[in-house]
């Protein structure tokens, strides 16, 4: 075995290169010590000279980025180079001329901070998206390599990363996918879908509350193609780690079920790393979490191992100080030849192992053409089939009405069975959440070709795991499911949908104050109207039936088409089905429920107060000339043309918001407001609404105040006592 670093000497050795859940302690080391040992590391390096000059690539190219932008975190990838060459330079089986083959390896930088890691991999591989010139323009306005990966920006990356666990979390939906899809299409001697999902992920990704949802599902499931390397470095930006965090993360995830192994010289012990992955590659029923032991910003004589790399250039001279400690003699962006046609050699394997691929789908093609077909316009082509959307549900006035957590129940169903790649879970709400699809069993070990996940009371890991399988690019139309008040567990990994362009559908339930005797702590009041809050996600809250089919069909074509988010919110308590509500006027996004050609006064409200509107204009405006309207989503209906939006609601026109929910926002459409600007209450649900002010007679009264001239929030439930 080739030799190890001094600073692991002595019972390294007798432990081997790697060992299997090894604890490794963290000692505050003096500054001539941590020199000693990157000076022994270079002499005694176990790397052949060639990875050497591979690895100081990636990290020299990291180093002169982030010193010319002045701005990024160095450290990082100058203590994961070894893994990150392993991994682009032998490992993983990609193609930089088809970055969305199906059955690509995934890699996920959790630690995203650190990504110059992967624009210089990408760059060295090959990725046109990466020029030397991107490389050159890193954190730079309109560049290909910002401060943190962004999949729709730079080709090449699966996943946009930068919350710290939110990269590992989506790293275990993509294993889940690749389950999943693997299951539903292998054939012996014909694995369609047969590849690896890489992470790399640091100390801050093991604090985070997420890594420990979604490290613990990914062990229950038994993701076997999932291997996470785990940068111990043992430094974040306070200092060393010691100050805040001293568990054994290695037993930690060996008790979520994965395999641990440690290698204890991850700064150049390549021939270490490269049998640790063998044997993650070997235990085909857990995920594997690979410990490396590395020195932040391995090579820098005097900010190695200190908070101070972390997050901040290493500057000229310091910079160079590195390059003669490593015996780097090349000049800025200067990579020696031999480093790109390592890379790009195993790309080329890579484009040669697709090729393959295209042999086997030719086979397979004539050999199982139905699944041939599903798999093309599924998951290739990831387009929906025709006529699916005739599957949902049509109801009338006359129909019984029932709750729309319901008729979303109603619509899963439906699409369940028109659409093989539609697939998701509760966070432990199915029976209240009504998410269960009947026609497939549950997605768990050894049945990974069913599609109920069961995601435990684990909100933000399962939509961060949603998100990937979206984002995985194999068709896939992913759901998940919780109340609407702990969407605010799942808040940045929705924020994250919006932003990443992934088309997870958030479905969830007891969606205001008539959730009743739970009382305020689970009773929605601002979670609604802060969602629409955040650019590119479309929140639906359907009135009835029909409505409640247009928002899935609406989400559903967003997921596929676009690759875009969706919020919807359903009620806990039954609603009668409207008249005039169609799918097709929900997918205006607003519509009149009663019709007026000449209005005094609109009504426009969203959910369950569309009915309370109804009723006032039969109970408390008689004689007046009402529009009621139901508006189930203001994105959609802001993209409805000019002409569309002012015939609705005209300007001239005093319009009444009525919604349970903070008034926020609803300025955009209305004069006055009747809202829910304070908490709620534990009392039954009608109870709850009746003394809040949604009533038919509150409604109504306030609306004889707008007409009077009043104006802003003239209901905002303070006036209930309790």
């Amino acid at each position: 075995m080739a030799a190890m670093s001094a600073g692991i000497a002595g019972a390294a050795l007798a432990a081997g290169a790697f060992s299997r859940s090894q604890p490794v302690k963290r000692q505050g080391k003096a500054k001539a010590v941590q020199l000693e040992a990157v000076r022994e590391s270079v002499v005694n390096n176990t790397a052949t000279a060639l990875e050497t000059e591979c690895i100081n690539s990636i990290r020299f190219l990291a180093v002169d980025a982030i010193n010319k932008s002045n701005s990024g975190h160095p450290g990082a990838p100058m203590g994961q180079a070894p893994i990150g060459y392993l991994l682009f330079a032998e490992e993983m089986n990609y193609n930089p001329e088809d970055s969305k083959w199906v059955n690509r390896d995934r890699f996920v930088l959790s630690s995203g901070h650190g990504c110059m890691l992967q624009y210089s991999l990408l760059h060295l591989a090959g990725y046109k998206s990466v020029s030397i010139d991107d490389i050159k323009q890193f954190r730079q306005w309109g560049s290909k390599t910002p401060g943190h990966p962004e999949n729709f920006e730079t080709d090449g990356i699966e996943v946009t990363t930068g919350p710290l666990g939110m990269g590992i979390s989506n790293a275990v939906g993509l294993a889940a996918a690749e389950a999943h899809l693997a299951a539903v299409y292998n054939k012996p001697g014909m694995p369609l879908i047969d590849h690896y999902c890489y992470t790399i992920a640091g100390d801050g990704c093991m604090q985070e509350g997420i890594t420990h949802e979604s490290a613990s599902l990914a062990g229950h499931l038994g993701l076997g193609k999932l291997i996470a390397f785990y940068d111990d470095n043992g430094i974040t930006i306070d200092g060393h780690t010691d100050l805040s965090f001293t568990e054994d993360v290695g037993m930690r995830f060996e008790a979520y079920g994965w395999q641990v192994l440690t290698v204890l010289d991850g700064n150049s012990d390549v021939a270490g790393l490269r049998d640790a992955i063998k044997q993650a590659k070997a235990c085909t029923d857990k995920p594997t979490l690979i410990k490396v032991k590395t020195i932040i910003g391995f090579g820098s004589p005097n900010k190695a191992d200190t908070h101070d790399i972390h997050g901040a250039a290493l500057g000229k001279d310091e910079a160079d100080a590195t390059r003669g400690q490593l015996g780097w003699k090349y000049g800025e962006f200067e990579v020696p030849q031999q480093a790109y046609d390592v890379f790009r050699g195993h790309a080329a394997k890579g484009a040669s192992k697709q090729a393959e691929w295209e042999k086997m789908w030719a086979e397979y093609q004539q050999k199982e053409p139905e699944l041939a077909a599903q798999f093309k316009r599924a998951c290739m082509d990831r387009k929906l089939p025709d006529g699916w959307a005739d599957s949902l549900p049509k109801l009338t006035p006359e129909d019984k009405g029932k709750a729309t957590r319901l008729h979303s129940h109603d619509c899963i169903n439906a699409l369940a069975s028109a659409l093989p790649e539609f697939m998701g879970g509760s966070a432990d709400l199915a029976p209240s959440n009504m998410t269960l699809m009947k026609c497939t069993g549950n997605f768990l070990k050894g049945s990974y070709a069913e599609r109920n996940f069961r995601f435990g009371i684990r909100e933000f890991g399962m939509a961060a795991m949603c998100n990937a399988m979206s984002l995985d690019k194999t068709g896939i139309i992913p759901y998940c499911a919780t109340f609407t008040i702990f969407s605010d567990y799942m808040r940045s990994a929705i924020r994250m949908a919006a932003l990443s362009q992934a088309g997870t559908i958030f479905v969830t339930t007891h969606d205001s104050i008539a959730v009743g005797e739970d009382g305020p702590t689970h009773q929605p009041i601002e979670t609604i109207p802060s969602l629409r809050m955040i650019p590119d996600l479309t929140v639906m809250r359907p009135a009835d039936g029909n409505e409640t089919a247009g928002a899935y069909k609406y989400a559903v074509l967003r997921s596929k088409n676009e690759s875009r988010p969706t919020f919807m919110a359903f009620t806990r308590q039954a609603l009668p089905n409207l008249t005039n509500s169609t799918v097709e006027n929900t997918m205006k996004g607003a519509y009149a429920v009663i019709e007026c050609a000449d209005p005094e006064l609109i009504l426009v409200a969203t959910g369950s107060e569309v009915h309370v509107c109804v009723n006032a204009l039969k109970e408390g405006l008689a004689g007046k000339k009402v529009r009621v309207v139901s508006m189930p989503s203001w994105e959609v209906f802001r993209e409805q043309p000019a002409s569309y939006k002012s015939g609705l609601l005209p300007k001239s026109v005093p319009t009444l918001s009525v919604e349970a929910a903070v008034t926020w926002g609803w300025d955009e459409w209305a004069h006055g407001h009747v809202g829910m600007n304070v908490f709620g209450a534990s009392a039954p649900g009608q109870t709850c609404l009746d003394n809040f002010g949604f009533t038919a007679a509150n409604v109504a009264s306030c609306a004889q105040r707008l007409l009077a001239g009043e104006r802003g929030v003239l209901s905002d439930g303070s006036q209930a006592k309790h």
